[in-house]
């Protein structure tokens, strides 16, 4: 071995995340089979954002740096073989944007360490990532509270001579959410025609605008849910549940490269209407959920819109009551069921405690089945919230019901039952008590 056997970096309690403004404080840990020579030992505590014009390059095009602090640990000397701890302390600056890593760029946080030896020696160096959380209060954005809700109307043609019309209406019961809480959507379409709509589709989106020389935009699927299609002459209400799993909040304050937007898509196939309800996934969850219209009147039949006899034939011959009101089951979703996931809002400085449940029985055979993906610690997409490596839980103030790790597989093993569900579960509650 040579005179450097150990050279890293620790951070204090086995910290990774941190908070702006906090203090940051480690230790620098060498370990040498001989003497060494330097003429200094410095650690540099950096902060810098990086985009690319390519997926997975880190020759970055545009850079921004946010801080550089280097602390000088020991002058020039000698250091006899055997045990040497260095301490240092960083004050992080309050205008620090939160971590974040995507395919087109990246914000980092970490602490470089460098051993400066005389000339024609090698110097040796070493380096440590950590992360920085600056939380969204979600209570902070304006009209938070307020109902989220969007309309369209499609007007089409169909066998050749006809004309209908369809209006596709779709609102969510909050503006913003937390990881872990279940987003409620609701969907009324109005088919004001003669022919059957294809099916309805919603799905939450992620966009991530990157500033390069121009802008690039990552545009990805977190979760979608398909929903049967309204008959004709019908008008339909359909319900659905979202989780919101593990993702960066919507907001990065302090970094001028990189953007983050969130949003609900509600789409027909035939004919081809779309309505987009913007969300903010933030730390700090809503108050007070607010008194949706949309829920608060969920119980009674919708007005009925005055129309003009209709046009089409088959709609004069066959004679069916004009607008009816219907229910749309759901036919796919890409989460599968989940426990109610309780909203929860994370506190800078605590870590997630892993949730493992019990191994359920193999189908046959009587053995344990793999257990379902714990909430694990890891990089990618979920940096601002997660980070890699062994890490001690910390307890928090309540029991928390956590979503699934979602960074390496496609879509979580379970999602919020349906709407059907969650009504005959609530039925069959009450009948039983009674």
């Amino acid at each position: 071995m040579g005179k450097v056997q150990l050279f890293e970096i620790y951070l204090s309690n086995s910290r990774v995340i941190y908070s702006p403004g906090e203090p940051l404080t480690g230790t620098v840990n060498l370990r040498l089979g001989a003497a060494l020579t330097y003429r200094a030992i410095r650690v540099t505590c950096t902060g810098s954002c990086g985009v690319s014009s390519k997926a997975n390059d880190t020759s970055w095009t545009v850079e921004e740096a946010y801080f550089n602090s280097t602390l000088s640990l020991a002058d020039k000397g000698t250091l006899s073989p055997g045990e040497h701890v260095f301490p240092f302390q960083f004050l992080l600056p309050t205008t620090a944007p939160t971590s974040f890593e995507g395919p087109f760029g990246k914000i980092v946080h970490q602490l470089r360490a460098v051993i400066d030896t005389p000339r024609f020696s090698k110097d040796h160096k070493c380096s440590h990532i950590f992360y920085i959380l600056s939380p969204l209060n979600l209570n902070s954005l304006p009209d938070i509270e307020q109902p989220n809700e969007a309309t369209t109307t499609k007007k089409f043609s169909y066998k050749l001579v006809k004309s209908g019309s369809v209006i596709l209406t779709a609102s969510t019961d909050l503006r913003g959410y937390v990881v872990g809480q279940v987003i409620q959507l609701r969907a009324d379409i109005e088919n004001q025609s003669g022919k059957d709509t294809g099916p309805v589709v919603a799905s939450l989106l992620q966009k991530v605008s990157y500033k390069a020389k121009r802008w690039i935009y990552d545009l990805r699927t977190i979760a979608e849910v398909e929903g049967s299609g309204v008959k004709a002459w019908k008008t339909a209400q359909w319900r659905e549940q979202i989780l919101v799993p593990a993702l960066p909040q919507s907001v990065l304050p302090g970094c001028n490269l990189i953007h983050i937007d969130y949003f609900i898509q509600v789409s027909l196939k035939a004919p081809e209407a779309t309505v987009n309800l913007p969300l903010f996934i933030g730390n700090i969850a809503v108050n007070c959920p607010p008194l949706s219209p949309a829920l608060s009147l969920s119980g009674l039949p919708p007005p009925l819109v005055p129309t003009a006899p209709p046009e089409d034939l088959d709609m004069a011959a066959g004679g069916p009551s004009p607008m009816v009101s219907v229910s749309l089951p759901t036919k796919s979703h890409s989460q599968q069921q989940q426990p109610p996931a309780r909203p929860f809002s994370y506190t800078p400085g605590l870590s997630f405690p892993e949730t493992r449940p019990e191994a359920e029985p193999g189908p046959g055979d009587g053995s344990p089945a793999p257990s379902r993906p714990p909430l694990c610690l890891s990089t990618g997409a979920t940096v601002p919230y997660f980070a890699e490596g062994p890490v001690v839980p910390m307890p928090t103030a309540s029991d928390l019901i956590l979503p699934p790790e979602y960074s390496t597989w496609g879509y979580p093993y379970e999602a919020p039952p349906s709407y059907e569900q969650s009504c005959s579960s609530a039925s069959s509650g009450l009948s039983n008590g009674n």
